[in-house]
């Protein structure tokens, strides 16, 4: 019977001591948890997803520009363009969607995933959305000078840290805040500076349309990726390349229909074959399908880094764009580049330089307290 009874008490111990085990394994692994995403691999993409944002945003806003120097006047198909290559990425999603390219490095099996309907009603929104937000930059582009056009875009950063900020929980910090702050100093310049250099025939009145056009979309676009961030975080749960394809393709295809709608509720359809005598038949088709190929790109790196690091952080990187947009248009389309924009661009870059120094802080920091969580396991 004694020995019955030290049998029954040491197994009653060892499964007693079994949840503290699991929960030191756990604090000894959590911290190891993105290791995996930090490999060269995880380096590789980030760079790929950073090399489309910028080549893509670039091309994109320079044939924009262009189509328009060349005799176009169309609000509404320099809307189209930027959601309509859509079916370019459809070989990739029918890819993907068989062959995960992202690891999964959490336990999401067990996640109910969102309804039909919910996507729908997500997808058709961000749809909407986007596609008022491209309406609003592609008036913007009409009235401004491409360099002009691009500074002032970098107030999309600071809107992106006040969204992040009430939406994805950012906390501010010092640093932060003088980025946010250089930013609108930046932009307000521009505003100031109201003249219309570079663009043919634009008035004082068309340059402020214009510009007002051109910070609202950037307001918008940056709530959009906020909101984006948040829909990847709390709607499709997912760490799959197809979730981003996905993200990106719907969206798109609602974004495309309501701007096809007001395309021939607005009848500048009728114009379309007139500009395409005036541009040339071949010039204007490579321009436009140029245009669309150009921005899928930049969307594909944008969402990419919006799964992988935030919202905020790809808005950067999109800013990392904007003192080369200027400078190819100097080049080509001889905008001027005097003192105040010089001085803006200045600002721009100043503001960028503050928020990766900010994120080098925070890096910092999140590598010294999982260094010390690995330290404490270990004793």
């Amino acid at each position: 019977m004694g020995g019955a009874q030290e049998l029954q008490l040491h197994v009653i111990d060892s499964e007693a001591q079994e949840p503290n085990l699991a929960k030191d394994e756990a604090v000894i692994t959590e911290p190891s948890l993105p290791t995996p995403k930090r490999s060269y691999k995880w380096w590789l993409l980030m760079a790929l997803y950073i090399f489309f944002i910028v080549s893509g945003q670039s091309i994109a806003t320079l044939l924009g520009r262009l189509y328009y120097n060349k005799g176009g006047n169309s609000k509404w198909l320099q809307t189209i363009v930027v959601t309509a290559g859509f079916p370019f990425v459809l070989p990739l999603l029918i890819y993907f969607s068989y062959k995960p390219s992202i690891p999964n490095h959490t336990n999401t099996s067990n996640k109910r995933s969102p309804s039909i309907i919910t996507l729908v009603l997500l997808y058709t929104s961000l749809g909407i959305f986007s596609a008022g937000d491209n309406f609003l930059y592609a008036y913007g582009l009409l009235y401004l000078p491409v360099s002009t056009y691009s500074l002032v875009c970098a107030t999309q950063l600071a809107f992106n840290a006040l969204f992040s900020y009430f939406i994805n929980s950012l906390k501010f910090t010092p640093v932060l805040l003088n980025s946010v702050i250089i930013l609108t100093i930046s932009a307000s310049l521009l505003a100031l500076h109201s003249e219309s250099d570079g663009s043919t025939g634009v008035t004082k009145a068309h340059y402020a349309i214009g510009f007002l056009c051109t910070l609202g979309a950037s307001a918008l676009f940056s709530l959009l990726l906020s909101l984006t961030e948040l829909s990847f975080e709390k709607v499709l749960k997912k760490k799959t390349f197809s979730v981003i394809l996905e993200m990106q393709i719907y969206p798109a295809i609602a974004a495309t229909c309501v701007c096809l709608v007001g395309l021939f509720a607005s009848r500048e359809w009728w114009s379309l074959k007139g500009e395409m005598e005036q541009i040339g038949r071949v010039s204007y088709v490579m321009i436009l399908v140029w245009t669309a190929v150009a921005w899928q790109v930049f969307s594909v790196g944008a969402l990419g880094l919006i799964f992988e690091v935030s919202s905020l952080f790809t808005n950067v990187i999109s800013t990392v764009a904007l003192p080369i947009v200027p400078v190819f248009g100097v080049i080509f389309f001889h905008d001027k580049m005097d003192g105040v924009k010089v001085v803006a661009l200045i600002l721009a870059i100043w503001g960028f330089i503050s928020y990766m120094y900010q994120n080098y802080l925070d890096d910092s920091k999140s590598k010294a307290t999982r260094t010390e969580a690995n330290e404490s396991s270990n004793t």
